[in-house]
């Protein structure tokens, strides 16, 4: 964390997997933000940031998107300035899910699957989904406001047996 005084204000959240084996059809993670109102904080998020989309104030981005895990570093890159959303938000969950186009895949296929949760040049989270191995998606991270209107990281880790399409609504339950 950047300060005790002044919270989380602006992370970058990173994915990046392995390639699927040649000749089996690509493996496509994609990251999810869920964002709550003060008033609603676990229940259905105001909105979700994913599949290359962005906020309505755009706080939120999705950056750099894969369906593949071909290439070098990063493969989808989520940027989220807290310090810039609306009062009226009071938690942002992120979460992972695997696309099931091609039969049912859990992270247990995924080779070398990691989600960094970054502050600058400082590293808040990493995780390799080994808690969740049977999981089709699963929420890591969580940022939430204090009374002062501090944003704190919290690890969040549930694993969910469902759909990319399902995922948001559940994410609040974590």
């Amino acid at each position: 964390m950047s300060s005790l005084n002044r919270g989380v204000a602006k992370v970058e959240v990173t994915l990046k997997w392995d390639p699927s084996p040649l000749g089996a059809p690509p493996h496509d993670l994609d990251i999810v933000a869920a964002t709550y109102t003060s008033k609603d904080p676990s229940d259905k998020p105001a909105y979700l940031v994913h599949f290359g989309s962005r906020s309505p104030d755009g706080t939120i981005t999705l950056d750099r998107e894969s369906r593949t895990g071909q290439g070098f570093g990063a493969d989808e890159e989520m940027t989220l300035e807290l310090d810039r959303l609306a009062v009226v938000y009071h938690r942002v969950v992120v979460g992972v899910a695997i696309q099931q186009r091609d039969g049912r895949r859990t992270f247990a296929d995924i080779a070398n699957a990691q989600l960094r949760v970054l502050e600058g040049y400082t590293e808040l989270a990493k995780h390799d989904f080994a808690d969740v191995p049977d999981a089709t998606a699963a929420t890591l991270a969580q940022f939430t406001r204090d009374s002062s209107g501090a944003w704190k990281f919290h690890t969040a880790v549930h694993g969910f047996d469902t759909d990319p399409q399902s995922f948001g609504a559940l994410m609040g339950t974590a």
